[in-house]
């Protein structure tokens, strides 16, 4: 029997349940992993709450992220052997002390990063390098707006955009957060609840506003960060943490200056092996050169998991959250 959280019914954090699961063993093409670290996210409490569908039915373990070590593979598993290191960002069932999952979805971890950093780094890092190298490809002169610049994605954006040579513009909720910004890699911050950000973005550009917005908030920011945005610039959603935004004119697009607007997802940047293998090498070269570090700012034990969700959906914590198993 194997530790595991699941979901029998959609709701608040209380229908997450701490119980034994039986695990068969590997089949084909999959492995067989013990977690050392899993990875918590946003996107679990969509899962959680219905806003996205369980994939394969109720009941489901949630958790898209993790590392760990390989325990055992299936037939026609290759390039993995019992006792690798090995991480995932993109792998619904996570939640659990061992689990299945197929072996195309793993990444080996060097030994230049610890397990609770490659479990707190896949999902959030895989999601900032395509954000940055590939929906948006940010150089060295671009001006940049992050929302919710001190969440997991967001200090990973900062500090890697500034790494590129952007100028970083972040939005935070308090001044802690935007110390903590500050410190990775922001290089203006504006308090959200007490300022006009798009005011401030036309103050802190001159009027030239930004390349690109990067918003995990969702409703709450939108349409105001059309107006931060220059003519032909891009608008990438990739989150909705303060509900999802509503359909919308897309004449605005045109209005606000012939805008591209995109809705990304690492499952589908992600869904080739070759690209989430290079985009996997992306993220830990800069990690593993130290351009990037990755702030696991709360651990939780893996049956605290309701109270994780309570707080990371309360806006209480900060970078990367780990759960251990």
């Amino acid at each position: 029997m194997v530790a595991a959280v699941r979901i029998h019914k959609t709701g608040g954090p209380e229908v997450l349940t701490f119980e034994d699961i039986t695990l068969k063993d590997p089949g084909q093409g999959e492995v067989r992993i013990k977690h050392t670290a899993i990875g918590l996210n946003f996107i679990d409490t969509y899962f959680r709450t219905g806003l996205y569908p369980a994939v394969g039915g109720l009941p489901m373990i949630p958790g898209n992220e993790g590392a760990g070590v390989v325990l055992s593979v299936g037939p026609g598993v290759s390039d993995l052997k019992a006792g690798d290191r090995v991480a995932y960002g993109t792998a619904p069932g996570g939640y659990a002390a061992e689990r299945n999952i197929l072996a195309e979805k793993l990444v080996k971890v060097p030994d230049s990063i610890e397990d609770k950093t490659a479990a707190g780094m896949m999902l959030k890092g895989l999601t900032a390098q395509y954000l940055l190298r590939r929906t948006f490809k940010v150089e060295k002169g671009n001006t940049i707006l992050v929302h919710a610049a001190a969440g997991g994605v967001g200090l990973i954006l900062c500090q890697w955009a500034n790494y590129l040579g952007a100028t970083v513009i972040g939005t935070v909720g308090s001044k802690d957060k935007a110390e903590l910004a500050k410190k990775n890699g922001a290089h203006h911050t504006i308090l959200y609840r007490d300022e006009d950000f798009v005011a401030k973005v036309n103050e802190i550009t001159g009027g030239k506003k930004c390349d690109v917005v990067y918003d995990g908030v969702g409703k709450a920011t939108f349409p105001a960060s059309l107006d931060c945005i220059r003519p032909m610039g891009m608008f990438a959603s990739f989150g909705n943490a303060s509900g999802a935004i509503d359909a919308f004119n897309i004449l605005l697009l045109q209005q606000k200056g012939s805008l591209f607007a995109t809705r990304p997802t690492l499952v589908h940047y992600g869904a080739k092996r070759e690209d989430l293998v290079m985009m996997a090498k992306d993220l830990m070269d800069v990690v593993s050169k130290g351009a990037v570090k990755i702030p696991v700012n709360q651990t939780y034990a893996l049956k605290d998991v309701a109270q994780a969700h309570k707080d990371l959906e309360a806006r209480n914590t900060t970078g990367s959250t780990v759960l251990i198993p």
